[in-house]
C-alpha cells in the first residue's frame, strides 16, 4: 500500500494510464475525458512550476476554488512536493479567506479567478506572509498591476504549467522523486471548519488519515476501474475530498457536475455514472422533483405511482427482514422474523416487479441507466427519502463521519446495508458509546459517540487548547454526536451533543454567533437557533415583554393580553423585519445562515429547565420542552 496520496495516484496511473480519470466540460458544455496518464503529466508539470516559484516541503498553500479539473491537479502537485493545502470554496468571505491564509501562514495561494483575488486584496494587510497568488483563470493586466502594486505577485495557471513542462522536459523524474520522499504521517491539508465565529478551526489531516479510508472503502463499496462518479459537492469539503481520493485509488473516474437539478440530471444522461456522493438535501431534491413531475401528470399516472411506491416500500421492508438487514437494538429472533416475512415477500415481489416495469424503470433511466448506488453523508438522511429510494430499487449507502476524521467513521455495506443505521465502523476504526461520566454503554443504549483510529486528525492547527477538549490522550475523539450501537455493531445517529448544526445540505452552522446577533434587537431577550438535519434554520425567540408592549402601544396595536399580542400580524412582521435585517449578508452571514422561520415564546427561560446554573442554554432540554413548536417550524 502507498504511503502518500500522490504515490497512490502514481501507482494507479502506471497501472492503467489510458483509463479516464476525469470528465470535465469544454467551452461548448460537452464532457471531455482526461486519462490517468494525462492527469499525471499535468500534475508533474504544475508541481515543477510550483518548485520554480519557491514552494518547499512543509509549506502551506491556500487553495480557494470551486469544482474544476485543475483543482485536483493543484492538490496532488502540492501534496507530491511535501507541502499541504488549506482549501476553501468561492463562497468564502473576505474575512474568512484572510483568516485561513494568515492563520495557515501561506506564502502562496491558488485562487480560481479575479473575484477571489479581489477578496484577498481587500484584506491584504491581514496576510503579510502572502507574497504570490496563482489564478486558474487568466488575470487581466490591470488586476496584475493592482496586485503587484500591493506587493503581491500574480501568475496564471497556464504560465506555471508552461514553465513546469519545460522543467519536466529536462528532469522527467522530478515529481516521482519528490513524492517518494513523503511519509504517511505528513500533513496533507488544513481544512477549516465553517461558521461565523470569526475564528474557524484548522483541522490537521495527514496522508495516512485519508489513506486508511482509501485502503478499505473500495472493499465495502465495490468500485471498479472505469466506474464513473458524478461529483456535485464542493471539492474542498472533506466528504468530496475523500470521494476524489477513493475514486483514484479504485482506478475509477470523476465527472464534474453541479448540485442544480437541471444541470445534474442532464449530466446523469450525458455520462451515465454508476455512483454519486452527495448530501441528504440533494437526494431529497431528486425525490421532490420526481413527485413534482408525477403531480403535474396527475390522473392515473399519479395514482399508479403512489400505489407502486407503497408496494416498493413494503417489499423493501420485508426483504430487509428476510435478509437480516434490520437494526437490532435488543435481542430478537432473526430466524422467526425472516420466516414470518418470507411468504409475504414472495407474494408482493411480482407486484413490485410490475411497478418497476411500468413506473420505476423510467425514473431510474433519468439517472443514466447504469446507476449502482449513491453515498449519503454530511447530515442525517431523512427516513422518508431512504424509504423512497428503497422503493425504487435505488441503493443509498448512508455514512457517518466528521471533518476531524477525514471524514469516514462508518458506512453501510453495499452487500449488507442495514436500514436505519450508518453501518458498522470502518475496519481498523473503533466506536464506542459512553454516558455523561465517560462510562462505556452496551448496545441499545443512547450516549455520546467516541471514535478512535487511523483516520482521526492530528489536532487543530496552532490550537492545542481546543484539541485537548475533543481529543483524549489515549486517542479517543469526542465526536459531539449522540448515538447507539446495534447488537452487530452498526451505528445509529440520534442527535448532537454539541452546538454545531449540520443542515441537510452538509453546511455546518455555528448557532451562537447568529443568536448573539439576534440579541442586538431591542425586542429580543433570548434566541435559540435550530435546524439540525433540516433544510433551513429556524429560531425560538423569547421577546422582551416591556419593549414589545411599549412598541404595540406606540403603534396602536390592540393589547388583550401578552400571549395574544405575540400572535398579532403587526408583531410578527416586526420580528420578521428584525431577524431578516440582523442575520443578513450585510452583517457577514451566508445565505444558508438565514433564519427562515421563528416562533415567539411568551414565557422567559428558567434556570433548571431551559437554562443551566451558568445561565447557558440547554439545547437538548429545549428540543424536548418545545418539541411541538419546533415541529411546526419545520413542517
Amino acid at each position: 500500500m502507498a504511503d502518500t496520496i500522490p504515490r497512490m495516484f502514481i501507482e494507479q496511473a502506471d497501472r492503467q494510464p489510458d483509463t479516464a480519470a476525469q470528465y470535465y466540460k469544454d467551452s461548448s458544455g460537452e464532457f471531455v475525458p482526461r486519462s490517468y496518464a494525462a492527469l499525471l503529466a499535468d500534475i508533474e508539470a504544475f508541481a515543477a512550476g510550483l518548485t520554480r516559484l519557491g514552494l518547499k516541503r512543509g509549506d502551506h498553500v491556500g487553495l480557494i476554488s470551486d469544482n474544476r479539473r485543475e483543482w485536483l491537479v493543484a492538490d496532488l502537485a502540492i501534496l507530491g512536493l511535501g507541502a499541504a493545502d488549506a482549501p476553501r470554496g468561492c463562497d468564502a468571505t473576505e474575512d474568512e479567506i484572510a483568516f485561513i491564509l494568515s492563520w495557515s501562514e501561506c506564502g502562496l495561494a491558488i485562487l480560481e479567478n479575479e473575484r477571489q483575488l479581489n477578496k484577498v486584496l481587500a484584506r491584504r494587510d491581514k496576510m503579510p506572509m502572502l507574497s504570490r497568488v496563482i489564478l486558474f483563470d487568466e488575470p487581466s493586466a490591470s488586476t496584475r498591476a493592482e496586485a503587484e502594486a500591493r506587493k503581491l505577485a500574480v501568475s496564471s495557471f497556464a504560465e506555471v504549467d508552461a514553465a513546469g513542462r519545460a522543467e519536466v522536459a529536462t528532469e522527467p523524474g522530478f515529481y516521482r522523486a519528490e513524492a517518494a520522499k513523503g511519509s504517511r504521517d505528513d500533513l496533507a491539508t488544513l481544512i477549516y471548519t465553517s461558521g461565523t465565529t470569526g475564528e474557524p478551526k484548522g483541522v490537521m489531516l495527514t496522508h495516512g488519515n485519508f489513506l486508511h479510508q482509501t485502503d478499505y472503502i473500495p472493499s465495502i463499496i465495490h468500485l471498479k476501474p472505469g466506474d464513473i462518479f458524478l461529483s456535485v459537492l464542493p471539492i474542498w469539503h472533506v466528504f468530496e475530498r475523500i470521494s476524489q481520493y477513493m475514486i483514484l485509488a479504485a482506478g475509477s473516474s470523476v465527472a464534474y457536475s453541479k448540485p442544480i437539478g437541471s444541470v445534474m440530471l442532464a449530466d446523469f444522461q450525458a455520462v451515465r455514472p454508476q455512483w454519486m456522493s452527495s448530501v441528504p438535501r440533494i437526494w431529497e431534491s431528486v425525490m421532490e422533483g420526481v413527485y413534482r413531475s408525477i403531480r403535474q401528470q396527475g390522473g392515473l399516472k399519479k395514482a399508479l405511482f403512489t400505489f407502486f411506491v407503497g408496494v416498493g416500500e413494503a417489499r423493501a421492508y420485508l426483504r430487509d427482514h428476510v435478509l437480516g438487514r434490520v437494526a437490532e437494538f435488543h435481542h430478537r429472533s432473526r430466524r422467526l422474523e425472516a420466516a414470518a416475512a418470507f411468504i409475504p415477500f414472495l407474494l408482493i415481489t411480482p407486484l413490485a416487479a410490475l411497478g418497476d416495469l411500468l413506473v420505476f424503470r423510467k425514473v431510474k433511466q433519468k439517472l443514466g441507466g447504469r446507476f449502482i448506488a449513491g453515498i449519503s453523508g454530511g447530515g442525517a438522511l431523512p427516513p422518508a427519502v431512504d424509504r423512497f429510494f428503497a422503493a425504487l430499487g435505488v441503493l443509498i449507502l448512508e455514512g457517518y463521519g466528521l471533518t476531524e476524521t477525514a471524514p469516514v467513521l462508518a458506512v453501510r455495506l453495499q452487500d449488507h446495508p442495514v436500514s436505519g443505521t450508518v453501518g458498522p465502523a470502518l475496519r481498523g476504526t473503533e466506536i464506542k458509546i459512553v454516558d455523561e461520566n465517560g462510562k462505556e454503554l452496551p448496545y441499545g443504549h443512547k450516549g455520546l459517540i467516541m471514535a478512535r483510529g487511523p483516520s482521526v486528525m492530528k489536532g487543530y492547527y496552532k490550537r492545542p487548547d481546543l484539541t485537548a477538549r475533543v481529543l483524549k490522550e489515549d486517542g479517543w475523539l469526542d465526536t459531539g454526536d449522540l448515538g447507539m450501537l446495534t447488537r452487530r455493531g452498526e451505528l445509529k445517529i440520534t442527535g448532537r451533543a454539541k452546538d454545531t448544526i449540520v443542515l441537510r445540505g452538509g453546511e455546518n452552522v455555528e448557532p451562537n454567533p447568529i443568536e448573539q446577533k439576534l440579541l442586538e434587537s431591542p425586542y429580543i431577550q433570548t434566541a435559540v437557533v435550530l435546524g439540525q438535519d433540516q433544510r433551513y434554520l429556524a429560531a425560538l425567540i423569547v421577546p422582551k415583554e416591556d419593549a414589545v408592549t411599549a412598541w404595540a402601544t406606540e403603534n396602536n396595536v390592540p393589547i388583550v393580553d401578552y400571549e395574544t399580542l405575540l400572535k398579532q400580524p403587526e408583531v410578527l412582521e416586526l420580528f420578521e423585519s428584525e431577524i431578516t435585517d440582523l442575520v443578513s449578508p450585510r452583517h457577514g452571514f451566508k445565505s444558508f445562515e438565514r433564519v427562515f422561520r421563528f416562533a415567539l415564546l411568551a414565557k422567559p427561560f428558567e434556570v433548571g429547565k431551559e437554562l443551566s446554573a451558568k445561565q447557558e442554554i440547554k439545547r437538548h432540554a429545549i428540543n424536548e420542552l418545545y418539541a411541538r413548536e419546533i415541529a411546526g417550524l419545520f413542517a
